[in-house]
């Protein structure tokens, strides 16, 4: 493929997430957005024309198998990410899966295997990962700015109103705060400390039986600690620090999104760095797929698939230990 090589994106799924991808999705000169699959034509329409999207398929399976998509974006509700996304697959497109990867790490699992089977592209569309700052994180780290790492704490907090019929509140379409939320500390401290060791976890459910707040302490070798927690009752302080032996680096609120870093040495006298000011930011997942598409990778070296099994994982032992179970378990 050559520098300039532009690449048609298809989106499954017409929900806000799938709307916010498209959206930043424009603004790279090298993506087309040509299609739009959903099971209700009437939604596929609504959202074709809304995103000025020509290609509007009133089924996942017509998506697929539209010549003009090489990359197909599965935004569905979780349980839906894995037959999605292995349609996808099993159609040669290569895909890019919205977080959390699935529902549990057998599916991930399944998804590789499948990847690597046929030959495709795939990735978790985990955003932070690619985000400027997040960049300038494992830079500083690789150039050793923090020492030798012994902690990282992170959380994520949002208030939902108690309404049963929203996503979060139902098991059924995956719901709870760790398989939403939770993700974000968990692959934060896993980009920084990689697979723990050993998991400890607790957790207190929401009125329908989800979790509601999670926290999980992760040991990791060398005596490595993470902190995470998350909850869907309360908005939380949202913030990520990365604590070593010679320095401490803290992302400021809502630390998955575009925010600033703050590098505090022994000195204890803090200085901000310079982050590149962001809108946005779901083009860079966009951007990290089709640089590896290019470049002839299967899978991308910053958010690997044997990670995102890993993170699965880890998922898993914390919902096994709070009693969190899913249909598809």
């Amino acid at each position: 493929m050559t520098d300039d090589q532009r690449f048609g994106w298809g989106i499954l799924g017409t929900g806000g997430i799938a709307s916010a991808f498209a959206t930043d999705l424009v603004r790279l000169p090298d993506a087309d957005l040509v299609g739009v699959g959903s099971h209700d034509a009437s939604r596929a329409e609504e959202f074709g024309q809304r995103h000025d999207i020509p290609h509007r398929h009133a089924t996942y399976e017509a998506l697929v198998a539209d010549e003009a998509v090489d990359v197909v974006y599965v935004a569905t509700p979780h349980p839906g990410h894995h037959p999605a996304a292995l349609l996808a697959i099993d159609a040669g497109k290569a895909v890019l899966v919205e977080k959390p990867f699935t529902v549990n790490a057998r599916q991930a699992r399944e998804l590789v295997d499948a990847a690597r089977t046929r030959g495709t592209f795939l990735m978790e569309a985990m955003w932070t990962r690619f985000l400027p700052q997040t960049v300038q994180v494992r830079d500083l780290i690789a150039a050793g700015a923090l020492g030798d790492v012994r902690q990282v704490i992170a959380d994520h907090g949002q208030w939902f109103e108690r309404d049963p019929g929203h996503r979060l509140f139902d098991r059924a379409l995956g719901g709870g705060a760790l398989l939403d939320l939770g993700i974000y500390p968990v692959s934060f401290a896993s980009m920084v400390l990689g697979t723990p060791t050993r998991v400890l976890a607790l957790s207190d459910p929401a009125f329908t039986g989800v979790d509601a707040t999670t926290s999980a302490l992760l040991q990791h070798e060398g005596g490595r600690h993470a902190v995470v927690t998350t909850t869907l009752e309360a908005t939380g302080a949202n913030r990520a620090a990365i604590i070593g032996t010679e320095a401490r680096l803290e992302l400021s609120a809502r630390f998955y999104r575009p925010t600033t870093l703050t590098l505090t040495g022994r000195d204890d006298v803090p200085q901000v760095l310079d982050v590149p000011a962001e809108t946005g930011g779901l083009r860079h997942e966009a951007a990290e797929v089709m640089r590896c598409l290019r470049a002839g990778l299967a899978e991308s070296r910053a958010m690997p698939l044997g990670e995102t099994v890993s993170i699965m994982t880890t998922m898993d032992e914390i919902r096994r230990q709070v009693g969190q179970a899913y249909p598809e378990d």
